[in-house]
């Protein structure tokens, strides 16, 4: 499945899943029976699971509309929170050396994470608004997974039940300001706060069942700049596998379906990684497209 929110014609927010170029919007195709907003289909899915099922398989034209008749948005437009965790080595590894730092040990005990804004989601297609105040804007290309039940003190052997689906992630970044803020110990906040691109869809993980590997997925993940490849790296080279993240997300804390737990960026996956004699910082009008194997592509254009 492919889950989406999507704006219709009509100017309504609705939710449903894409079959090729086909949009079903859930709640009209199934005369009500399905939530028209994925976060409570999320939250009560085992009690829609069956309906979803029998509408798959539907022939039925109701509900049905040609991808050019909507606008996607953003999957999750106000998930219950965003995690970004720190767990691709090749990423530290090097963000770390551009600024003169080696790795510290306590980043090979525990996977790390922050906390984003998560009322400052941008979907496919948004433009992003460069902060006022920011020179070194910056993408990251990341995966995220969805939370997909209630579950407190998750062992990473039973995590991946846990898992509703994946997204592309792009954790944008004001670099200037993040690095000030951070000498201080605490952060990253202004940073980071100002846009977190989802989508362009929800993809369950059983549509990536062919790529499974130990480490989670063999999932190339390319981000370019005004067509021009500049980051190439694959899932499979993470560190830490979203089984270990959610252990440690859940540890004396519950979570809960319609949360967001990004990858962190893959190694080579930033400006800052490839340094500014590569690609100066983003500026207004430039597009950054990020593509993963199985998830799609998702552009958004600097303001």
């Amino acid at each position: 499945m492919k889950y989406i929110t999507f704006k219709n014609s009509s100017g309504e927010i609705k939710a449903g899943w894409i079959n090729h170029d086909i949009v079903v919007d859930m709640n009209e195709a199934s005369d009500g029976l399905l939530p028209s907003d994925l976060l409570t289909l999320i939250n009560q899915y085992e009690k829609y699971r069956d309906i979803v099922t029998l509408h798959l398989s539907s022939d039925s034209n109701k509900g049905r509309y040609k991808i050019e008749e909507v606008t996607l948005l953003a999957p999750l437009p106000r998930p219950v929170s965003v995690r970004d965790f720190y767990a691709f080595e090749e990423h530290v590894k090097t963000a770390r050396a551009r600024r003169g730092l080696d790795v510290i040990p306590e980043w090979y005990e525990i996977p790390v994470f922050y906390f984003t804004n998560h009322l400052a989601i941008k979907g496919p297609g948004e433009g992003i608004d460069k902060p006022s105040t920011c020179e070194w804007l910056d993408y990251e290309l990341e995966i995220a997974c969805i939370i997909g039940k209630e579950g407190r003190n998750i062992k990473a052997q039973d995590a991946e039940e846990y898992i509703f689906g994946y997204c592309i992630m792009n954790d944008w970044s004001a670099r200037d300001l993040q690095a000030k803020e951070m000498k201080v110990g605490l952060g990253p906040a202004k940073g980071k706060d100002f846009a977190t691109s989802l989508g362009p869809v929800i993809v369950t993980p059983d549509e990536l069942e062919s790529f499974k590997t130990n480490k989670g997925y063999n999932l190339e993940m390319t981000a370019s700049v005004n067509g021009s490849l500049l980051s190439k790296g694959n899932f499979e080279q993470i560190h830490y596998t979203f089984a270990q993240m959610i252990e440690r997300a859940s540890a004396d804390v519950t979570l809960y379906p319609g949360e967001v737990i990004g990858s962190g960026t893959v190694g080579s996956g930033c400006i800052l990684e490839l340094g500014t004699e590569v690609h100066r910082w983003l500026q207004p009008g430039d597009e950054v497209e990020l593509s993963i194997t199985g998830l799609g592509t998702l552009k958004n254009t600097i303001r």
